[in-house]
């Protein structure tokens, strides 16, 4: 089955308090904020992109996308995020990935497209740990994720568990799921090796 239209969402809402309370997603690695090497990536797997911030919204619309802040307020952590999307999707299924993981696989909706088991989600898994911000997520799934944040949970693995989401293996590329949390881990990836 043909992967159907995507949205590509990229999840730069958190606080980012291990990045010193900076904005995560604009943090540059080498040289070009952290979230446009997301963006990069994330492109030619979708139709259409947007991306969810708290913070800084004029600064994401300068990328020409859709921003969207989150519709719960409180910074329910990355399911205030994902439901927002989701709200505001054009299309049924989006694809999403947090900012700071500039190395997404080239073939990541394929893969959680083929593999994921005629369920409403899947997430990415590199064999040492669940990834479930990357992730492929129906519209379907709105209703059933505001009543879990408004019931008070804010849990993303135990939300997508009760989904039946299906992990989907990537230990073929451990390295693709590295993030960047720390201003350290900036530097260190602006260091050539």
């Amino acid at each position: 089955m043909p992967i159907p239209p995507l949205t590509g969402a990229i999840l730069s809402g958190g606080k980012a308090t291990r990045m010193g309370g900076s904005d995560k997603g604009l943090v540059k690695v080498n040289g070009i904020p952290l979230y446009q090497h997301v963006l990069t990536r994330l492109k030619p797997q979708v139709e259409h992109i947007v991306i969810s911030a708290n913070r800084n919204i004029e600064e994401y619309k300068k990328s020409g996308y859709p921003v969207f802040s989150d519709s719960i307020s409180g910074f329910n952590g990355p399911l205030a995020g994902i439901l927002t999307i989701l709200e505001n999707s054009p299309t049924d299924w989006v694809l999403f990935s947090p900012c700071d993981t500039p190395l997404i696989p080239h073939n990541l909706a394929e893969k959680l497209w083929n593999n994921r088991n005629h369920q409403p989600a899947a997430y990415a898994d590199d064999g040492q740990r669940a990834h479930p911000t990357l992730a492929l997520l129906h519209t379907s799934l709105i209703t059933p994720l505001r009543d879990y944040l408004l019931g008070g949970d804010r849990k993303l693995m135990i939300f997508l568990s009760q989904q039946h989401a299906t992990a989907v293996d990537f230990k073929d590329s451990p390295k693709a799921f590295k993030n960047i949390n720390t201003l350290d881990d900036c530097d260190n990836w602006n260091r050539p090796n």
